[in-house]
């Protein structure tokens, strides 16, 4: 492979992976809001089943994996999907719930913990190494990142019970889908990213609908209006699926670290989505932080497309 294939092949999947975080923040401001109405566990139910069928009859030779995974495949597989699918997304949703999807500031800034989780666990179990030139750019990057969210002000979490409980539960997504990510990396060092995302979609099925049917929520699918129906089906398509198999092809061509900094792009979305939807004004410093965001973002791709990560 040439060096102009490895770079180029590092810089699409670091977009890739960048567009399926945007499409994520597109999400949390302007598509789950609209099913507030549903129980937490059922709507992350459907985010899954509904993608899961669907692929069942696309991609009906996936399940001929059944036959050749191995114990360790199965293990990744079950945490991936155990984190990175239904605690994960249990967790961002409640936490977004909780804050009534207004001012997304404390649930940001802690999502933002996400590549803490990312880097350490990358270094251990992927043994990748951490670099000088990767812990400055993912540093500023971070940095970048908390400016963003708050400019000058420190961030206040108050006495409000609902927003100590949505910290607590942004910091666990954070954790899981640091986590996932690399047990994602883990699995596609072996696999393709169109098995992966159809195993990761087919066990969180399987392990919400468990929780479902315990929780008793199950029956709320005979409540579900028409109009909810159709914010599924929409995100089914593109924020949710569509999302993940963005995501799973950029993993297969970056390091986790760095797709641990590209996921950054959610909650710089969210920041923006919010501007443009809900008419939340960015001030002068939170612009200058996006922009310092992205040049991090590129300067760590770029670092990494030409292996200087050392």
């Amino acid at each position: 492979m040439t060096h102009m294939t490895i770079r180029r092949s590092g810089v699409i999947g670091g977009v890739a992976i960048s567009l399926a975080a945007i499409l994520w923040g597109l999400d949390g401001v302007v598509l789950t809001p609209r099913l507030y109405r549903l129980p937490i566990d059922y709507v992350v139910f459907v985010f899954h089943i509904i993608p899961f069928l669907i692929m069942s009859v696309v991609f009906s030779k996936q399940f001929s994996f059944l036959k050749k995974f191995d114990k360790s495949d199965y293990f990744y597989l079950f945490l991936v999907a155990l984190f990175g699918g239904a605690v994960g997304t249990l967790s961002i949703v409640q936490a977004l719930f909780l804050v009534g999807f207004q001012k997304l500031s404390v649930v940001v800034l802690l999502q933002k913990l996400q590549p803490v989780f990312g880097i350490v666990l990358a270094a251990i179990i992927l043994n990748e190494r951490l670099g000088p030139r990767y812990l400055l750019w993912a540093s500023l990057a971070i940095v970048g990142g908390y400016f963003l969210t708050f400019g000058w002000q420190l961030p206040s979490i108050g006495g409000d019970n609902n927003t100590l409980l949505a910290a607590a539960y942004a910091l666990l997504a954070a954790f899981s889908f640091g986590s996932s990510t690399v047990f994602s990396k883990k699995v596609l060092n072996k696999y393709s990213f169109y098995t992966t995302t159809f195993y990761r979609y087919g066990f969180t099925s399987l392990i919400m609908l468990v929780y479902v049917v315990l929780n008793g929520t199950m029956m709320q699918v005979m409540d579900t209006n028409p109009t909810e129906w159709v914010y599924f089906l929409i995100i089914a398509f593109t924020t949710g699926s569509g999302a993940i198999f963005l995501y799973y092809y950029g993993l297969r061509k970056v390091k986790a670290i760095v797709a641990t900094i590209c996921e950054l792009f959610f909650p710089l979305s969210a920041v923006l989505f919010d501007y443009l939807f809900n008419n939340y004004q960015l001030k002068p410093v939170q612009w200058i932080s996006a922009g310092v965001m992205i040049f991090a973002i590129i300067q760590l791709n770029r670092d990494t497309a030409k292996k200087r990560l050392k």
